[in-house]
């Protein structure tokens, strides 16, 4: 019993990870590459060369532990309360998603910016716009997104946001690119309306689908709560890549 109480307490104070784990995030990075128009396309290219667009969702993630950039913690996520909204929500000094991504987006829309300093920057849009598709990257405040959560996974000691993060998608054993091909079927209409929207109105979309999330019951979860909530994962992946290729099309291929 100690011993799983220990899991359960590890589990529960680990920090919080990257929103949709590598699978996710790549197929947010492909989705995003199959929507691209050839002009922008290419201002990818010239800025990644000889990376690619899929790839590069993971850097945010893989640099965690450098000391350098422990500042860009909370970058990955947003805090909002339930009952509040986000423009009436405390902001952190020290920044988060939305403030990071507004941040990043000027650096990369401005060609006289230093190349090394936009490649950044477009490797952060890549990941952050990722994040703030998982719901639980924007978090109600009170159990640090989900990880303080403790549920059992299929059996195993584990946390909402880890779930989240990566067991949802993990689950359905498809490669990054098996996932985008299953997603990447929007109307015309849907590209109209999600391309229209702007990084507020996709936190609040995921403020909105919060709620359903933590429909967890007796916290052990499985079968039912894949069924209840697969059908999000693979709508949020789907918008997540479809806004990125709007943003970067805005940035790079415009006048």
């Amino acid at each position: 019993m100690r011993a799983a109480a220990a899991v359960l307490l590890a589990l529960a104070c680990a920090p919080q990870a990257s929103a949709w784990g590598p699978t996710g995030h790549r197929a947010v990075g492909r989705v995003a590459e199959r929507h691209l128009s050839p002009a922008a396309a290419r201002a990818v290219k010239d800025l990644l060369a000889p990376e690619q667009l899929a790839y590069v969702t993971t850097w945010s993630d893989e640099i965690r532990s450098e000391p350098e950039w422990s500042k860009a913690d909370p970058w990955h996520y947003t805090t909002v309360p339930d009952g509040q909204t986000i423009d009436a929500a405390t902001k952190n000094p020290a920044g988060d998603v939305l403030e990071a991504i507004a941040r990043f987006e000027k650096v990369l829309g401005d060609r006289t910016a230093p190349r090394v300093e936009r490649v950044r920057a477009l490797k952060w849009l890549a990941h952050l716009i990722g994040d703030l598709h998982q719901p639980m990257h924007v978090g109600r405040g009170d159990d640090r997104g989900g990880n303080d959560t403790v549920v059992l996974w299929f059996g195993e000691p584990s946390n909402l946001h880890s779930v989240w993060d990566g067991k949802l998608i993990e689950n359905s054993e498809l490669s990054f690119t098996e996932l985008a091909e299953l997603v990447d079927h929007p109307t015309p209409d849907e590209l109209r309306l999600w391309q229209s929207t702007r990084p507020a109105d996709w936190a609040r979309e995921s403020q909105e689908l919060r709620a359903a999330a933590y429909a967890i019951g007796d916290r052990r979860l499985s079968w039912k709560y894949v069924h209840d909530q697969w059908p999000v994962v693979e709508r949020r992946i789907l918008q997540a890549g479809v806004r990125l290729a709007a943003t970067l099309e805005r940035l790079l291929a415009q006048p």
